[in-house]
């Protein structure tokens, strides 16, 4: 029947499109003292990352509700804060990025895990992209490191 769970599948598979549901863990209020984007910026803040900023973005963006930002100073730096936020959520919340782009030598890497995108930039970059300015209309949420 047209619109049962059933016939969906079967499109679905036909399409060669795998659908994966991902359970969202959101902040809760704006201090963030749990949770998975706290952890992010935690991570971070381990390895020595410079400026970190986390914008609310509910209410303002369809695809995600934070941002985490910071910057890196080094090539190595940026791996090694990278590194360290994929393995303190895997560890903590038994979560992977949904989604990863970039690498060390192109001076910024995205780690998307849904409800959380972390932006990790080196040099110039977090200037140039400016993502603070972009979505200014976000509110800033205070961090307990």
């Amino acid at each position: 029947p047209v619109g049962s769970t059933s016939s969906w599948i079967t499109r679905t598979r036909s399409l060669n499109v795998t659908v994966v549901a991902w359970p969202v863990q959101a902040f809760g209020d704006t201090k963030l003292r749990s949770g998975s984007g706290n952890r992010c910026a935690g991570a971070a803040d381990d390895k020595k990352a410079d400026d970190i900023v986390v914008l609310d973005l509910r209410g303002i963006s369809t695809f995600t509700d934070y941002f985490v930002i910071c910057s890196a100073t080094s090539e190595p730096q940026l791996k090694a804060i990278s590194s360290s936020i994929r393995e303190q959520i895997r560890d903590r919340f038994a979560r992977k990025p949904i989604s990863e782009d970039g690498y060390p030598a192109s001076q910024w890497i995205i780690l998307d895990y849904g409800d959380v995108i972390v932006h990790l930039f080196q040099g110039e970059k977090r200037d140039f992209y400016s993502l603070e300015s972009l979505w200014s209309d976000a509110r800033r949420i205070s961090l307990e490191l």
